[in-house]
Formats: C-alpha cells, structure tokens, sequence
C-alpha cells in the first residue's frame, strides 16, 4: 500500500527543495504538466524538463533522460500514466535525487515499494502545486 508522508514532512520537503526535474512536462500550456510547472517555476523552483519529444519548456532546455541531468536534482515529479512508474523509478535510483513525486492520479505500488526499499521519500498521487499552496 502507497503511503505518503504527513503535510508537516511535504511542507519541509517543498520548503528545503530547489530543483524539480519534471518527467514528461509538455510544452503545450494547456496540459496539466505546463501548468503545474510553469506556477512551481513562478514560485522560485528550478524546472528541469525531462521530455525525449520536446526542446525547450519554460524557457529552460529539455533533457532527455532523468540520466541528462547535469548537477543534483531535489524532486523527481513525474507526469507519466502509471505503468511507466517502474521504469522511471529506476532511473531515478541512478541519478541520487532525493523525492520521488508522481502527480495527481499517478500511482504503482511496484515503482513505491522497490523506492522505498531503497530508503526514499515516495509522493504518489498528490499534486505538487497544490500540495506546495496548502504548506506554504
């Protein structure tokens, strides 16, 4: 079963937190991941697009792996369906980012438990920016 940390834990997470690599953010401003992305960006936090398909979002260079990513990366937030939560997760085990966050919706119990058995803070179904104006 997903478990989440409290709202107290979320808050110093957003708080202590600098750069978000965003799986699968588009560049179309009508899709959730835009949005999202772009009133994170507005908020102060670095947004690394992580996109095979696209070239720039936000103004910032796409990559095309979470593996791309030059430098330390503190939240992975992931707008990807589901079954590609795995895949993505162990990625993620290579580059030593610090949270693994799979937006509103997003959840797999597979990708949750091989994460935290590696001892990482695991968000699943839980909306960055909304979870970042509720702890502000």
């Amino acid at each position: 079963m997903v478990e989440n940390p409290s709202l107290e834990e979320i808050g110093a997470i957003l708080k202590n937190s600098k750069r978000i690599a965003v799986v699968g953010l588009s560049d179309n401003p009508e899709r959730t991941s835009y949005m999202v992305s772009k009133a994170m960006q507005d908020a102060g936090y670095e947004i690394i697009p992580v996109n095979p398909t696209v070239d720039n979002v936000l103004g910032v260079k796409a990559v095309k792996t979470l593996k791309d990513i030059q430098g330390h990366v503190d939240i992975v937030n992931v707008f990807r369906r589901s079954e590609f939560l795995p895949e993505i997760a162990k990625d993620f085990d290579e580059i030593n980012a610090e949270v693994f966050w799979a937006q509103q919706g997003v959840v797999n119990e597979e990708a949750y438990q091989f994460l935290k058995t590696r001892g990482y803070t695991v968000i699943m179904d839980l909306c960055i920016k909304v979870m970042h104006s509720l702890t502000k």
